[in-house]
């Protein structure tokens, strides 16, 4: 009789919470980027929002937390109310490598952050500007082999993947550049147009244009394979750099806390979103790759980045330079 009431008991508060989840949300949902408006995680979260909003039912609302190479948005959710009103959209190096590159983070994204769903993944693509004359990476590397110090490279902040992919190459060739970050990938664009900086490894979202209209060289994509979006622009695999795979990847989080219902449905209507066919042309003329994960699975593959990614960072001696 016990067992039968403690299954009854059991019963009613998982059809209580899966009815709490239902309803939810009851008021507006913020979607926080660590980066400034215009950068690759606030153009995939403004497009996702477009279905994602109808599908709760409520507003959905991006909020820019610029700063600190992101860690300062992702420090914000962290310390956030789990009341199931504010998520995070945010990216490798916040989320990841910088629990190795910094003594004093503010935060531990593994211990205070709760996955929610990996959205997307992009390639960085390789530019120069056209007073480096460099067109392709043999030429480019060799450029930086001959003049240390000469060129400045932008990133989108200390311990991004824009700033290790670079960092990475150069290690391997010997080589040295001068490292300026900036709050995002459309700040850094700008500094490459003016001429402030002479070289970069950022998310084709931002730097394609640019490529098209003839003021940035096209030099190599970071990823595995050739772009179907970029065919004509060769990986760093094809041009010796087997082991420099840079990806960026953007991955939805909520504050510790958060009911696990609620994050669950979070999950499965940002997963329905990315499959949606409309939703998807958009992201991959966008230069995304929409991914749509499991809880589970996020952690699963954050995990898996620390364990890649820590070995490497410490070989190269990597540290913030702000």
């Amino acid at each position: 009789m016990k067992l039968n009431r403690l299954g009854v008991a059991l019963g009613l508060a998982a059809a209580a919470c899966m009815a709490a989840a239902q309803q939810w949300p009851q008021g507006p949902v913020r979607i926080v980027v660590p980066f400034g408006a215009g950068s690759s995680p606030d153009i995939l979260a403004r497009i996702v929002n477009e279905k994602l909003a109808p599908r709760l039912g409520q507003p959905v609302i991006v909020e820019n937390r610029p700063g600190a190479g992101g860690n300062s948005g992702t420090d914000y959710v962290s310390k956030a109310a789990p009341d199931g009103r504010t998520f995070l959209l945010s990216v490798n190096a916040p989320l990841v490598y910088n629990t190795v590159l910094y003594n004093n983070l503010p935060y531990d994204p593994f211990r205070d952050l709760v996955p929610v769903s990996l959205a997307a993944t992009t390639p960085n693509l390789c530019v120069a500007t056209p007073s480096m004359n460099v067109k392709s990476v043999k030429a480019w590397l060799d450029a930086l082999r001959r003049e240390p110090g000469k060129f400045n490279f932008a990133s989108t902040g200390n311990g991004s993947i824009s700033h290790l992919g670079v960092e990475l190459i150069k290690a391997r060739t010997q080589s040295y550049a001068v490292h300026i970050p900036f709050a995002s990938s459309s700040q850094a664009t700008v500094a490459l147009v003016q001429g402030e900086v002479q070289f970069a490894c950022l998310p084709p979202v931002s730097v394609m244009p640019q490529v098209k209209a003839g003021r940035l060289v096209a030099l190599a994509v970071t990823s595995a394979e050739r772009s179907p979006l970029m065919p004509d622009v060769p990986t760093l695999r094809e041009s010796g750099f087997a082991d420099v795979q840079a990806v960026p990847w953007f991955a939805y989080m909520a504050p510790k806390g958060t009911p696990p219902d609620v994050v669950q449905r979070m999950s499965r209507e940002i997963a329905s979103v990315l499959q949606d066919p409309q939703t998807r042309e958009r992201l991959q003329t966008a230069y995304f790759d929409p991914v749509g994960s499991t809880p589970a699975e996020l952690a699963k593959f954050m995990t898996q980045e620390l364990q890649l990614w820590k070995p490497v960072i410490e070989r190269a001696g990597l540290k913030p330079t702000d």
